[in-house]
């Protein structure tokens, strides 16, 4: 009878880590200003109208960035559009939102932030298990020089492939 147990939460564990992910926004430009050191998975605290507009996809993280208040994370300059049949009550699109994680996730991140040159940034924007997460990435910003040469790499690359697929 034991065994039965055992296989039924066994069972159990593996569906729950299996959960699908729907990705909304994936901000591009912060992979091409800045090194993605570390990245680190957050919620959000929305209005109904914000996870409406979220599951149509208008969504824009382009310029936007965490900051840290009275020890709170807050995501800033994200664009959520208006929900088109919301009413009079609508949500404001640029307004700061609330990062939900455990105190000791925020101020391990503080830390690294702290060191010269590292900032918040969010990469992605997805829906999992039915709530809207937002995947920060601790980065270090780049320079000129560097973005030309991840540019050289790029079309190094896709010249590469062309060459292959002609044979």
């Amino acid at each position: 009878m034991a065994k039965q147990t055992t296989a039924k939460s066994q069972q159990t564990k593996a569906t729950t880590n299996e959960v699908p992910i729907k990705v909304i926004s994936i901000n591009r430009q912060a992979y091409h200003d800045y090194y993605v050191e570390q990245t680190v998975e957050a919620g959000i605290s929305l209005m109904g109208t914000e996870i409406k507009s979220i599951r149509d996809g208008k969504v824009n993280l382009r310029g936007s960035y965490a900051i840290a208040r009275d020890g709170e994370l807050w995501l800033e300059n994200a664009h959520i559009a208006i929900y088109e049949h919301g009413s009079r009550y609508n949500h404001d699109p640029m307004r700061s939102r609330k990062l939900l994680l455990h105190r000791r996730e925020i101020n391990q991140l503080l830390n690294k932030v702290a060191t010269k040159g590292m900032t918040l940034v969010p990469l992605k924007l997805y829906l999992k298990g039915g709530r809207a997460k937002i995947e920060l990435g601790l980065c270090r910003g780049k320079k000129l020089y560097d973005k030309r040469e991840a540019i050289a790499e790029r079309d190094a690359k896709r010249e590469i492939e062309r060459a292959v697929r002609k044979g």
